[in-house]
């Protein structure tokens, strides 16, 4: 922010003339904010020549602004996510994906360290192994978040990250296209990851993650090798619980040792002992206790690293699994969970906040923060400590599910 705000002085320019407020923005303030940029960008070395033939053609998008400000009416539950991805179809084109591809997945597989399921199932979440990219102007969809000023920052350098891309020659403007947020191709980069860590993997003399399947699985594995895949480790595993389990040992900020795990009696979720491995590991129940159960391990961390979301990367891990020859779950989530409204989870977060719980920045996103200040709830009133905001809980602290 600070080499960014000496850029604009240099150019006798401030933030908010970058980045015009914006609900439904005027052409005039948009061609400014355009002009701008542009000014910023030629400070970064984009030619001149990328500049007039590209940016200057982008138009504004209300669309792109309207799936920006969307937020979901109600939450997803763990059984809903994680069966719209990890389902029997996804599972047999993934396999039947790995065995056509196998010989160049061995081979990124063998160069980077990241085993070849693994890859199959970030393509396959991405793009549904590349059968759905997204049909928006990548630049387009960058220009209108860069000159909204709610992201603003972090999508000018986003688009400026574009701009070098069509400056290397790896695709032109009219072809760069995405999803509205700018992710691209089969691994759904964004522009800043693809300059860091696309890689020319077939040497025909540019990084096209469109067009060239080795590329875009060198690069997933470039990506994760340099994010700290660990490839002498998995990503986790589904484990069985004991009936007396201290559930507020659950969540990502509370790791053990594995023989400490084993020591509370978690067990492989065949009933198996734990493997006698020196790995720090972190329980997990997305979908409470009567659901499966999860130690996940460093390279979980490195999924959060592509995506953040705890979801996600169980789907990567459990897809990954699934597409090297494992079964499906021996727990299911329960599919009748409770699904929240927005509203519903923010009248939860400012009770708990109440109640001295803190529950993290009120935000209407059952997160991480709210769910371990809903175990120290249920743990002081005596109940189980999961964290999962079920029917009992949501009564004792006055949510109503009719609203």
């Amino acid at each position: 922010m600070t080499i960014r705000k000496s850029l604009l002085a240099g150019l006798g320019l401030s933030l908010s003339a970058v980045f015009p407020s914006a609900q439904a923005m005027p052409a005039e303030e948009f061609a400014q904010c355009i002009a701008n940029i542009d000014a910023l960008a030629r400070t970064e070395g984009i030619s001149s020549n990328t500049l007039e033939q590209s940016l200057a053609n982008v138009k504004f998008s209300e669309r792109v602004i309207e799936l920006d400000r969307r937020q979901p009416e109600f939450t997803t539950t763990f059984a809903d996510y994680f069966g719209r991805r990890v389902n029997e179809q996804r599972v047999n084109q993934g396999r039947a994906l790995l065995k056509e591809h196998g010989a160049l997945l061995e081979r990124v597989s063998k160069q980077y360290g990241v085993p070849a399921p693994y890859l199959v199932a970030f393509w396959g979440l991405e793009t549904n192994f590349g059968s759905f990219f997204g049909r928006m102007s990548v630049l387009d969809s960058l220009a209108t978040l860069a000159c909204d000023p709610r992201r603003s920052t972090y999508f000018t350098r986003e688009l400026i990250s574009a701009l070098r891309i069509i400056d290397e020659g790896a695709i032109t403007a009219e072809r760069m296209e995405g999803s509205w947020a700018g992710a691209m191709g089969h691994v759904q980069f964004m522009p800043s990851v693809f300059l860091r860590y696309a890689v020319d993997y077939d040497e025909s003399g540019r990084r096209d993650l469109w067009n060239s399947l080795p590329d875009a699985m060198a690069s997933a594995a470039n990506f994760l090798q340099h994010l700290g895949w660990d490839e002498n480790t998995r990503w986790g595993r589904e484990v069985k619980l004991p009936n007396n389990f201290p559930f507020m040992e659950a969540g990502l900020d509370t790791r053990k040792p594995l023989s400490e795990w084993a020591k509370l009696g978690v067990r492989r979720a065949d009933g198996a002992p734990l493997p006698a491995a020196d790995l720090q590991a972190s329980l997990l129940i997305p979908a409470g206790h009567e659901g499966p159960a999860f130690l996940v391990y460093s390279n979980f961390r490195v999924i959060m690293g592509w995506n953040q979301s705890e979801f996600y990367a169980l789907s990567v891990g459990l897809l990954a699994d699934r597409i090297a020859g494992a079964g499906p779950l021996v727990q299911s989530p329960p599919a009748d969970a409770p699904r929240l409204s927005r509203d519903q989870v923010v009248a939860l977060q400012e009770t708990l906040n109440g109640k001295g719980f803190d529950s993290g920045t009120v935000d209407g996103i059952l997160g991480p923060a709210t769910r371990r200040a809903l175990r120290s709830f249920q743990h002081s009133q005596d109940m189980v400590a999961d964290g999962f905001p079920g029917l009992e809980v949501l009564k004792k602290l006055g949510i109503n599910l009719s609203d």
